[in-house]
């Protein structure tokens, strides 16, 4: 039976509605098998920057050793449950140290997440986490430098990168795949064979998703890719590369029964990576 860490982070979020990532976080979570489920405790109070130019990073360093010591009490490959995205930094970095070989990223994302503190219109980690998956950004927030290789780095389903991001991804060896380039899901796993790593990592933001297909997100971006689309990359990827980790992260419904609504998506998400 696959394993999941339930974290309902919401610190590292830009938007206004950012403790909705706490009902969301519970609503799949309630939709799980809650013997396969660990539960891990986020601050409630929202943090002090500590200096590092991320709002709220006190409280995030604090869900950050969390997440580690959960992650090392059960066992390989966990599906962690978000959350903002950037509960994924702690994750892969746990996923990256436990396993031989190198570790390739899968990140399915509208947004790139490629800002740091000097960039980030908001302050918000979410929108810095891959920056920090690649060793970039606040100390005591980022993985090790070297930890993953941006050459083994796919950012899928991406649609929307502020200027600053778009630079980086230019002069950067990480690969970005369109919506489009997803009707043929066999590309993707391809490519992250192709890297050479041992291991794959595959964290899904739900506002990949095109907003057709799911309301319960903060920052939906047009011309997604439809949950069918997903679920057949993240099998191509799975079936050419072990997966170390997952997660699932991004959903932050209006109200209860607007979450309802969206689980049949989620739980198809949740079905091609358990």
């Amino acid at each position: 039976m696959a394993r999941f860490v339930v974290v309902p982070q919401w610190q590292g979020s830009p938007s206004s509605r950012a403790m909705a990532h706490v009902d969301g976080t519970e609503a799949i979570a309630g939709d799980l098998p809650r013997s396969a489920c660990t539960f891990v405790e986020v601050p409630l109070e929202a943090g002090e920057p500590l200096g590092t130019g991320v709002l709220r990073a006190s409280a995030l360093l604090r869900t950050r050793e969390a997440v580690t010591a959960a992650l090392a009490e059960v066992a390989a490959p966990a599906i962690l449950i978000g959350g903002d995205c950037s509960v994924s930094v702690p994750a892969i970095g746990h996923a990256a140290a436990e396993g031989d070989g190198r570790l390739a990223v899968v990140w399915f994302d509208a947004h790139a997440d490629l800002h740091t503190p000097d960039t980030s219109p908001s302050g918000a980690f979410a929108g810095m986490a891959l920056r920090a998956v690649l060793g970039e950004g606040a100390d005591g927030l980022i993985l090790p430098p070297g930890t993953v290789a941006p050459r083994d780095v796919m950012l899928a389903g991406v649609r929307m990168l502020d200027p600053e991001e778009d630079e980086l991804l230019a002069a950067s060896e990480v690969r970005s795949f369109a919506p489009s380039d997803l009707t043929d899901p066999e590309a993707l796993g391809e490519a992250v064979a192709a890297t050479g790593a041992s291991r794959v990592y595959i964290h899904v933001d739900l506002d990949v998703l095109d907003p057709a297909d799911i309301a319960g997100v903060s920052s939906p971006e047009p011309f997604g890719v439809t949950p069918a689309a997903l679920v057949a990359a993240i099998s191509a990827v799975r079936a050419r590369v072990p997966l170390a980790g997952a997660s699932i992260a991004g959903f932050s419904p209006q109200t209860p029964a607007a979450a309802v609504e969206d689980m049949g998506a989620i739980l198809r998400i949740v079905g091609a990576l358990a």
